[in-house]
């Protein structure tokens, strides 16, 4: 079995004071590549994305790699196209409702990046977490608004390599209050830079995609907490069209979560466990395509905010994870599925 766990840096190595939303890609020569934003706080004006290598059993040093003067940075997404690509989305804006989404590309692992590239307005790139490419060539982003009054799933799908988009959806919760007045976009309390997240409406967001049959598509989503346990939606038409939004048996407390189908049919899912905090945090695996959980261990279960996952699988088989420790740092942790399965 295999469980090894570290941290991409220590936090006072480097000049900031809270990171989050970490992301996380194979290169094409097998290092590893995380990437997240921070600055003073989530929000705050100095907000920067910062990237990590992982090679030769360590992290380098991590290296800022995009920043807008004035403006915050948020949920960098690490994508690997069919053409060995490496790509950077980040969304920039004052506020989340007024993010517009851009990206950078890279054709040598990593090592040097394009300069950036502007979505038109209504176009944001993955939410949170990775794309996928479909058997056809398609290549799918998950995504979302958050908006007054209303958080909605959308994809984001494109035929031709990634130069243009077609935007599909929403993915919307079916039933909206009729009575609701509470502004439901996130936002920054001062001066203890406390972000709150209003929970008094049902909605989703952020959510994780696989194909499991040729044109079919699953995605499971994050939920707030009037919802509180994470979503699913189909698709039998390789993502132009979803089924509305139904909660599964899995808790979810507000927080994010990352999927990835694995090499032999199984799914893995980071996720925190409960409808009360941000800790612990677990992950579980599913032999029938996301119906049932049976095998699930926690990662880390100390207090506090362990959050923000994001999973992949690596070329050696490997389960690769990283996310959110306390809002300091970023944690790495590599699995396989056999510990998992163990407990």
């Amino acid at each position: 079995m295999v469980y090894l766990s570290q941290p991409i840096f220590q936090p006072a190595s480097l000049p900031f004071q809270q990171c989050h939303a970490s992301t996380l890609v194979e290169a094409p020569n097998s290092d590893l590549l995380a990437a997240w934003f921070a600055g003073t706080c989530e929000g705050h004006p100095d907000v920067a994305i910062w990237l990590a290598r992982f090679r030769k059993g360590k992290w380098d040093t991590a290296v800022k790699v995009v920043e807008v003067p004035g403006i915050p940075l948020w949920n960098p997404v690490l994508f690997r196209d069919r053409k060995d690509r490496l790509w950077l989305f980040y969304k920039v804006g004052p506020t989340i409702p007024a993010w517009t989404g851009a990206y950078l590309r890279s054709t040598d692992g990593g090592f040097h990046w394009s300069s950036p590239t502007y979505l038109p307005a209504g176009l944001l790139g993955p939410a949170k977490n990775k794309p996928i490419t479909l058997s056809n060539g398609d290549i799918l982003c998950g995504t979302s608004a958050e908006t007054w009054q209303s958080w909605t799933c959308w994809v984001e799908i494109s035929r031709d390599e990634g130069e243009s988009w077609q935007r599909c959806g929403p993915i919307a919760w079916p039933v909206q209050p009729a009575d609701l007045q509470t502004p439901v976009s996130a936002f920054r309390e001062e001066p203890q830079h406390q972000r709150i997240l209003p929970d008094s409406y049902p909605g989703v967001i952020q959510p994780t995609l696989w194909e499991y049959e040729p044109g079919r598509l699953k995605m499971l989503m994050r939920a707030t907490r009037q919802v509180g346990f994470i979503c699913q939606a189909f698709s039998e038409d390789s993502g132009r069209t979803w089924t509305a939004p139904e909660p599964t048996a899995l808790p979810n407390p507000n927080s994010g979560l990352d999927a990835v189908r694995l090499a032999d049919g199984q799914l893995a899912l980071v996720f925190n466990p409960t409808q009360d905090a941000r800790s612990p945090l677990a992950i579980a695996l599913s032999q029938d395509n996301g119906v049932t959980w049976p095998f699930q261990r926690l990662i880390e279960t100390q207090p506090g905010e362990l959050s923000y996952p994001s999973i992949i699988q690596t070329s050696d088989g490997l389960l690769n994870l990283t996310y959110t420790h306390q809002r300091s740092g970023i944690q790495h942790v590599t699995v396989d599925v056999e510990w998992v399965r163990s407990k």
